[in-house]
């Protein structure tokens, strides 16, 4: 990633007035001054007027057992508040200084706040090679090394890595050495050039802190971090001190439901912290009074106003935060999701407001999303108001471009050379038209499940009408080439698929090759009981028999090794424990079965349909040895273009 705009001071001020450490932020009722015109005065008044109506009700809608809140404005914690239970059998409730809670992806801030206090301590140069750091080789990407500025604004071009994620047996704890070396995954992308979120990104960066720090990561960040802050509710560690344990909230996935285990997070740097309401609210102080007993003003300004080039029109990343624009306004934020607990963490800068928010449920389909969305925009349409985007393009213009976007896309996040790139094909992003010509883009729903409608504002940027995120496209000589949205920008972006790997043809066409494949299968055994009951004898001998039978057992093998990958990777999804090694037997067979069953299927129909054509036999069977001869090769395309042929356990 190129270069971006840097420093606006911080006050030094700011920095003195933050709570010392071990000092709890004291809340306040006096009116604050949020820097916007109109609106609700900013008091835990008023705050707790409308988070009292608004979250009951979107818990229970959405089947969420609890959550917290927590807003801070300047050097002072605003508000506080625990929402529904924390142990919903035991009627326990959750309370923001004494439930702990999993921000997932929020535990970055912590990463990256580590990784700049070395910076400012001249111990890593963001611009450096990553190597200079390591003690083990990570290679160049066509002769281009990583640095960490292009780790930290997630450009350092890592494919998506999901061996060793999440699971909850503590005994496999990984030590982060390990982790970043067996985790290790391949780059896919020129470093500096395309957004791809990544959590082993992260863990390196955390192993690089570790080495040159000479402190292990979690006494690192309880020394350097928790300590400064008096964040004596929070920890990084797996499972959780004695002492903490207690205090965590359960997981759950309906609130109606029985609770699910402690999650182990593998990439720890990346997900695992576990904390308190309160405590965020004392890191959050801290980032907006000039980084408080962690940093430098000079230090945090580089953090904060750095942005990284990308889709005009859309959130920069800053230097491990990510910009949230809302009615002008601009916050730097966080997002975090384990299976269980969905989270976010926003600061406005400009107004000293800070504000956590986390849940224990997954909640009924795209609820935890939709809460927090909503919480974020009724947030700041009450307290930060502000103009509607501006701007019109004539109708004629607007269907042109709507219509350009129309087509399938390619998340940067993903996989891209293992067997997991197989989800791309059937998780595309489609692209299409409503019935009035304009954009529809699939995406997270809105809290009353209405669909979005996309107004284009400027050439090629679209704003939701409800809730003003934005969505923008890059293009190149006329065409769409790439697109991403508020929803995930600026950490990944959607590309329109290739032709050859496009599943608006591909899909079905495979889709169609199995049922061929699948019908020449069950066809074998059906025709043999048949002539059996009724003393016909098959009217085929020598290498027409042996072509025959051999095609049709190769057509069963092939069968059972897609159905194998089916289980496989549904099993992997839909158990994230799975991504620990568990099946990797299951793997192993069939990555030994699938060259043999897909090869040895396409040679053989290729030999029986030479049978064919050359015996004499009826059109019918020329016809279905052409099909048969096409969907094996279809096959062995897929098996190729999606890395099911190949080796390894790195995925």
């Amino acid at each position: 990633m190129g270069l971006g705009a840097l420093l606006a001071m911080t006050p030094l001020v700011a920095q003195e007035s933050a709570p010392q450490a071990g000092q709890a932020p004291a809340p306040v009722a006096a009116p604050a001054n949020n820097g916007a015109t109109g609106g609700h005065p900013l008091t835990e008044q008023d705050l707790s007027a409308w988070l009292d109506g608004m979250m009951p009700y979107a818990l229970a809608r959405g089947g969420i057992a609890g959550a917290v809140v927590t807003v801070v404005q300047g050097d002072q914690l605003l508000f506080e508040r625990g929402y529904g239970y924390a142990d919903v059998a035991a009627q326990k409730p959750v309370t923001p200084d004494g439930t702990l809670f999993r921000p997932g992806s929020v535990s970055k801030l912590f990463t990256w706040t580590a990784v700049m206090q070395l910076v400012e301590q001249g111990k890593i140069d963001l611009d450096a090679d990553v190597n200079t750091y390591l003690d083990f080789e990570m290679p160049a990407f066509d002769g281009k090394p990583i640095t960490m500025r292009q780790i930290m604004t997630h450009t350092a071009g890592f494919e998506e890595s999901m061996r060793h994620l999440i699971g909850n047996d503590p005994d496999t704890v990984m030590a982060l050495g390990d982790y970043v070396r067996e985790g290790r995954t391949q780059r896919v992308f020129e470093p500096g050039t395309t957004p791809a979120y990544s959590n082993y990104a992260t863990a390196l960066a955390a192993y690089i802190v570790q080495r040159q720090s000479g402190m292990k990561f979690d006494d690192y960040v309880e020394q350097k971090i928790f300590a400064p802050l008096g964040m004596r509710h929070s920890s990084f560690r797996q499972p959780l001190p004695p002492a903490l344990a207690p205090m965590m909230s359960k997981g759950y996935v309906l609130s109606t439901q029985k609770p699910k285990p402690f999650e182990i997070i593998y990439p720890a740097p990346a997900g695992s912290l576990s904390a308190s309401g309160s405590d965020m609210a004392r890191f959050m102080i801290a980032h907006l009074n000039g980084g408080g007993p962690l940093l430098s003003p000079q230090t945090t300004a580089m953090m904060h106003d750095f942005e990284a080039p990308g889709i005009h029109g859309l959130n920069h990343m800053a230097l491990g935060f990510y910009e949230q624009q809302v009615n002008g306004h601009r916050a730097i934020a966080h997002g975090g999701d384990t299976d269980f607990f969905h989270s976010y963490l926003w600061l406005f800068p400009d107004q000293k407001i800070g504000i956590f928010f986390s849940m224990n449920s997954q909640g009924t389909p795209g609820s935890s999303l939709a809460v927090r969305g909503q919480l974020f925009h009724q947030f700041a349409d009450r307290y930060l108001p502000g103009p509607a985007p501006k701007g019109q393009v004539d109708e004629a213009t607007a269907r042109e471009h709507a219509a350009m976007m129309v087509g399938n896309y390619t998340n940067s996040r993903g996989a891209y050379r293992n067997f997991l790139s197989i989800l791309d094909l059937i998780g595309q992003t489609t692209v299409g038209l409503d019935e009035q010509g304009g954009l529809l883009v699939p995406g997270v729903p809105s809290m009353a499940d209405q669909p979005r409608h996309w107004k284009e504002v400027e050439p090629f940027v679209w704003v939701d009408t409800v809730t003003g995120e934005r969505l923008a496209a890059e293009v190149k000589d006329g065409k769409v080439t790439r697109f991403s949205s508020d929803m995930f920008s600026p950490f990944m972006v959607l590309s329109r698929t290739p032709w050859q790997y496009n599943a608006a043809w591909l899909l079905p066409a495979l889709l169609l090759a199995l049922g061929i494949v699948a019908v020449t299968a069950l066809a074998w055994p059906w025709a043999a009981i048949a002539r059996r009951r009724y003393g016909a004898t098959l009217a085929l001998t020598g290498r027409a028999r042996r072509a025959y039978r051999l095609s049709r057992g190769f057509a069963w093998l092939a069968l059972g090794v897609m159905i194998g990958w089916m289980l496989l990777v549904t099993t992997m999804i839909s158990d994230l424990n799975a991504l620990g090694g568990a099946l990797d037997w299951a793997l192993y067979l069939l990555q030994f079965l699938t060259p043999i069953a897909f090869v040895g299927l396409l040679g053989l129909s290729l030999w029986y349909g030479w049978t064919v054509w050359t015996g004499g036999r009826k059109w019918g069977a020329k016809l279905w040895s052409v099909l048969l001869a096409l969907s094996a090769f279809l096959l062995l395309y897929v098996g190729l273009a999606y890395h099911l042929i190949g080796f390894g356990t790195r995925y």
